[in-house]
């Protein structure tokens, strides 16, 4: 990974069930197991522009500080679906408001076996499946400040869904598993934009997490002060409004989901 002083003044927290060489803080949870908290990167300074055609040109793996420098939302995915070797997979996804602690956005992806049969309806398999989302907010988003995000990155039993509901009440946490693989450095960035502007850039930690393990964790979103008038713009341009999250282990691009973005809900 880079430098620590890269990153934007965002923070991250991380559990992690089972032990791991990460030097983190750490706090003891309710029943056992250690609370592992990530503070992500500061500030990122300027990186030298670069366009999706010249990334694509490269002819090697993607870097974190390559799609930093990126001005504009990618037109399509900089990875395929088979670089993701360590079978991460993000089957749920919850958004919160944490200083009401309401709920503003919940997803699950429906289990593989649906996905087979979908696809044998259709005759081919969608590249994007599982790797867009499209949200819909009211205009009241964009006025909060920080938000939570919460990812599953697993395939939930009954058991685990009672285990995850439970931790909600009191610790807001989830899990996560990862495959036969350790995955060492894993970091996600992201990267929103409205139109051809870039609003913010996110810059988050997972760590270290052994193979066959199971994991937690929150991001914190720290939403910038915006004006008024720009608003008023994504209010009225619904789905222009768009974000890339890259994903990285060991400084190689695996994983690549997009989404977009309506603030005109109850209107």
């Amino acid at each position: 990974m880079n430098s620590q002083s890269s990153r934007n003044e965002t923070a991250a927290a991380a559990v992690n069930g089972s032990d791991s060489t990460a030097a983190a803080p750490r706090d003891r949870k309710p029943g056992g197991g250690v609370v592992k908290k990530h503070k992500s990167r500061r500030n990122q300074v300027d990186r030298r522009p670069v366009t999706e055609q010249e990334l694509r040109a490269l002819g090697r793996d993607i870097a974190p500080d390559e799609v930093l420098g990126l001005r504009a939302i990618t037109r399509d995915y900089l990875c395929k679906p088979e670089d993701n070797i360590y079978s991460i997979d993000f089957t749920r996804f919850k958004i919160r408001d944490l200083e009401t602690a309401t709920v503003l956005f919940e997803i699950a992806k429906p289990p593989q076996c649906d996905l087979d049969e979908e696809d044998e309806e259709n005759g081919e398999a969608d590249t994007s499946a599982g790797r867009f989302v499209r949200y819909q907010f009211t205009p009241a988003f964009l006025k909060l400040r920080t938000v939570g995000a919460t990812f599953y990155p697993k395939r939930l039993t009954d058991e685990d869904n009672r285990s995850i509901q439970n931790q909600q009440k009191s610790n807001n946490m989830v899990e996560f598993t990862v495959g036969d693989r350790p995955v060492t450095n894993f970091r996600m960035i992201e990267r929103h934009y409205f139109q051809e502007r870039l609003l913010k850039s996110f810059d988050f930690d997972f760590g270290f997490c052994i193979p066959n393990s199971r994991n937690t964790c929150e991001h914190i979103y720290e939403f910038p002060q915006l004006p008024d008038d720009l608003i008023q713009l994504m209010i009225e341009h619904p789905y222009e409004t768009r974000s890339d999250s890259f994903y990285f282990v060991d400084n190689k691009l695996i994983m690549h989901n997009k989404a977009d973005y309506a603030y005109n809900g109850g209107q």
